[in-house]
């Protein structure tokens, strides 16, 4: 466990690593930088270079990259070239948003799309084809809808014609319930494609082992069809869903950042895409490496979660 443990952790920090170097690198390939966003039309080439000079931006590339590393290491994320704000105070102020969103999203897929496909499984081996299909067809329609299509749409129907929904305004912790109303289209927008990926994974999971031979026992010693399904068929197929959870956190993470944006919701995915805007390298430098370390942090914690369903499972 311990052996295993630190191998990932090594693999951890290689990932990390990889993806602080290819989005510094690749950020400064695109046109432009923060201080022309910065000054427009109003500076003269001495003055830019000037200010490009003050901030070191003027450096040789691989001065610039390994000065961030070095700042990275200390875990000194530093400020906002536009705005000279701590990035780690932002960040701060943003995150119960994202994760309001995220826990929210999990939670409401996993509340639908299990039972979902496991009721699809269970339909399948009793040969009821016709709600199988229903269900299976569902849940591709949904995995197909991209979620900016699906934000815009629900933001019509729920916000502006039925009004059921705030399409704007503040957002605060302190009130739950104005907070749960911010947050619910955005959850329901995340979950679709998430339901309909989890709902084919659990049915196909769920239908290989309905047929093993300690189903079998279970239904010859009396127990209920839920109970064989739910506490026995359900438990032995886990492992593929909970890697699929795992694995979808990235997609979630990706749109998140579409929802905010779109919803005009305070939290890290419209803080990536004002640092884009505005060419802020090192703002967006920190927020992939957050969201690229949560990424692996999870998908680490998913490998671990596997004894828990599974204690045959050797790492």
């Amino acid at each position: 466990m311990l052996t295993y443990s630190f191998k990932r952790l090594v693999q951890l920090l290689v990932t990390v690593l990889g993806v602080v170097t290819l989005v510094f690198f690749t950020m400064r390939l695109i046109p432009g930088d923060p201080i022309s966003a910065m000054a427009g039309d109003s500076l003269s080439g001495a003055a830019l270079d000037q200010m490009r000079n003050q901030m070191g931006l003027n450096d040789p590339l691989l001065v610039q990259y390994l000065g961030y590393l070095a700042r990275l290491a200390v875990l000194d994320f530093g400020s906002t070239v536009t705005t000279k704000l701590p990035i780690i105070e932002l960040i701060v102020g943003a995150l119960p948003i994202t994760v309001s969103i995220a826990i929210g999203t999990i939670i409401l897929t996993v509340l639908i799309s299990i039972p979902l496909g496991t009721v699809a499984a269970y339909m399948a081996h009793k040969g009821n084809r016709v709600l199988d299909n229903i269900i299976t067809g569902i849940a591709m329609v949904l995995d197909l809808m991209p979620p900016f299509w699906t934000s815009l749409v629900c933001l019509l129907i729920f916000s502006l014609t039925l009004g059921w929904f705030p399409a704007s305004g503040t957002v605060s912790i302190d009130d739950p319930v104005a907070l749960l109303r911010r947050v619910a289209l955005p959850v329901l927008v995340l979950s679709m494609a998430q339901v309909a990926t989890l709902a084919r994974i659990t049915r196909t999971s769920v239908l290989e082992v309905l047929n093993e031979d300690y189903v079998r026992t279970a239904r010859s010693m009396g127990w209920s069809e839920l109970h064989v399904l739910f506490r026995h068929a359900l438990k032995n197929a886990a492992l593929p869903i909970v890697t699929v959870i795992g694995l979808s956190f990235g997609n979630l993470l990706n749109g998140t950042v579409i929802v905010e944006f779109i919803f005009t919701l305070p939290g890290i995915g419209n803080l990536l895409v004002g640092g884009m805007n505005s060419r802020d390298y090192q703002m967006v430098q920190t927020l992939i490496v957050f969201y690229a370390m949560i990424f692996v942090v999870i998908n680490f914690a998913t490998d671990l979660i596997y004894r828990v369903f599974d204690p045959r499972v050797q790492f």
